[in-house]
């Protein structure tokens, strides 16, 4: 059987909350080693990301505010799925929104869970090259706080395992971009 498709057998669910964003149920599972426990997840519709390159071969990143971790990371752009939406078409109208930037070019990175222990998230990554500055910024979500900022390969990477707080999704999109480059 393939990796993903042992489904346990349900045996008790209860939503707790439905949100804007996410959804947060428990339930009773009967897993395919046959033990029997209650689990708590997010559910999630999914997001999608670019890493985003210049001609110079300066990486496109923001320095974003993330309320549960009460300060700043470093993140590739990035943004929750939409019914109905193809991961694409919400990464491009994210990058124009977050960055100022627009990309000719989109070579799917792949695809993978974000936080499997907990959510049924999946990131779609993308590596978006070619890119122009737009003459007008799209308006940001009112939430969003963040800056824009330019970095090379290598301070990226020193900036990775010196512990600068950057998060897993862009931890592993930029090695995965890496492989284009």
């Amino acid at each position: 059987m393939a990796l993903g498709q042992e489904p346990p057998q349900l045996l008790k669910h209860k939503m707790f909350y439905e949100g804007r964003k996410f959804n947060y149920e428990v339930s009773r599972f009967r897993l395919p080693n046959k033990s029997v426990g209650d689990y708590e997840c997010i559910r999630h519709p999914g997001g999608s990301m670019a890493v985003p390159v210049t001609s110079e071969g300066k990486f496109v990143l923001v320095h974003q505010y993330r309320f549960a971790m009460q300060g700043r990371l470093l993140e590739f752009p990035a943004g929750t799925v939409e019914k109905g939406e193809d991961p694409l078409a919400t990464i491009q109208r994210e990058i124009q929104e977050e960055t100022g930037y627009r990309a000719a070019t989109w070579k799917a990175l792949g695809k993978f869970p974000n936080a499997p222990g907990y959510s049924d998230e999946i990131i779609y990554a993308y590596l978006a090259t070619d890119l122009e500055t737009l003459s007008e910024a799209l308006a940001r979500d009112e939430d969003e706080d963040m800056d824009v900022v330019l970095m090379s390969a290598d301070a990226l990477e020193k900036a990775i395992l010196n512990g600068t707080p950057i998060d897993a999704k862009s931890i592993a999109a930029f090695y995965m971009a890496r492989a284009y480059l």
